[in-house]
């Protein structure tokens, strides 16, 4: 059974110009803890500090999103254009036409998860039978989890089923948790939630008795002694591969508690502890920049940031988050319908101003029948648990 959390309602001050600036911070954040993020990824807290000493800021020479940010533009268009009747079939539609039949970017379709997935579709395999591969328990659905919960800001609930929807393609079980706790946390604070109740709404919808549950309480047990107990309390000991889900989420939840939601905190935090530093200071920096709105991200950050260069996903190269956060704003409204509000131009990039903004109708529309959506909570199939749920600090500091 999951837990229960009390979550506040959109403030009637906010209007919708507050939830435009949560929506641009939740998006932009994410994109800017990625790019923070990607130089050191797989690397332990010890490799950083012999490399750089304490990240403060970007170290690449061109700093850009990584597959996380792709593949979060890519839900996001998708979402924009359907809302909350996203089904299955949309989103098998959309991974086919955007994704599996067309030529791959030089990351080859990104993590092992969307591996697995793109090779299950390429071999006839519909969802959510997609998702049945050795990878289904990735943080893949978590780093891209964040439009969800900019679309249904204020409704947890309503987010998490979305994400939900949206990983049945590709993802089960774990894999699952992970995304619906990212993506009813960014709706939390997308509400003006206190970053105690942000963390309260990942863990209400997701089963107490989950890996990732677990993972995400450990967490917030250490969040105030700061990174290094965050890191100790979750990450699993000896284990090589560095995009379980529980883990990556819990790392950056933790994160986000120990900054108490502060921006910039939230987002070094992630990226120094290492690991899969690109998702966790995505998801981190997704959380932090709902909670504080787009103005929270430091400029020089921020500025960096251009449309994305589709090196995974060569669909989604030109769009940038700024674009897709205003489709969202614009698509979770109640008016006008549908169709007229999510074709509007948005407010062109501060990157790219002469650039036209994205149009989710140019995403591939679905058939008119679809294969039922398993439900969200449905078991992992044990032959796809990679390690049991053991804790043990891991090997070097």
């Amino acid at each position: 059974m999951a837990s229960t959390a009390c979550i506040p309602p959109v403030p009637a001050s906010q209007g919708a110009a507050g939830l435009r600036d949560r929506a641009r911070g939740a998006l932009l954040g994410l994109a800017v803890g990625d790019a923070l993020g990607a130089p050191a990824e797989n690397m332990k807290p010890s490799e950083i500090r012999a490399r750089w000493g304490r990240i403060t800021g970007y170290v690449a020479d061109r700093p850009a999103g990584t597959d996380d940010t792709e593949y979060a533009i890519f839900s996001g268009l998708l979402l924009a254009r359907h809302g909350a009747g996203l089904t299955q079939a949309h989103v098998e539609t959309a991974w086919h036409e955007w994704i599996a039949d067309r030529e791959e970017g030089p990351f080859r379709g990104a993590g092992f998860s969307e591996r697995g997935t793109l090779e299950n579709l390429r071999r006839g395999l519909a969802a959510p039978i997609s998702a049945q591969h050795r990878h289904a328990w990735s943080d893949g659905l978590a780093m891209r989890a964040a439009p969800h919960g900019v679309f249904a800001a204020g409704r947890p609930a309503e987010a998490a089923r979305l994400a939900a929807i949206d990983g049945s393609v590709s993802h089960e079980g774990e894999g699952i948790y992970g995304g619906q706790a990212v993506a009813a946390g960014v709706a939390a604070a997308m509400a003006g939630a206190s970053t105690v109740a942000v963390v309260a709404s990942a863990l209400a919808v997701i089963p107490d008795d989950s890996w990732t549950a677990r993972c995400l309480r450990r967490a917030m047990t250490a969040a105030h002694r700061g990174e290094r107990a965050v890191r100790s309390a979750v990450v699993i000991g000896g284990y090589p591969w560095t995009d379980l889900a529980p883990e990556a989420v819990a790392l950056a939840f933790g994160a986000y508690a120990a900054a108490d939601g502060d921006f910039t905190d939230a987002v070094l935090t992630a990226v120094n502890m290492g690991r899969d530093a690109d998702t966790t200071a995505a998801v981190a920096g997704a959380l932090a920049g709902a909670t504080r709105g787009v103005h929270a991200i430091p400029t020089d950050w921020a500025a960096a940031i251009g449309p994305v260069r589709g090196t995974c996903l060569p669909t989604m190269s030109g769009h940038h988050v700024l674009e897709v956060a205003d489709l969202l704003t614009r698509a979770s409204s109640p008016a006008p319908p549908a169709p007229e509000r999510v074709r509007g131009a948005t407010e062109r990039s501060l990157r790219d101003p002469d650039r036209s903004p994205p149009d989710p109708d140019r995403l591939p529309s679905a058939p008119a029948a679809h294969a039922p959506v398993r439900p969200a909570h449905a078991p992992v199939r044990p032959a796809h648990a990679p390690v049991p749920d053991t804790h043990a600090a891991e090997v070097g500091p």
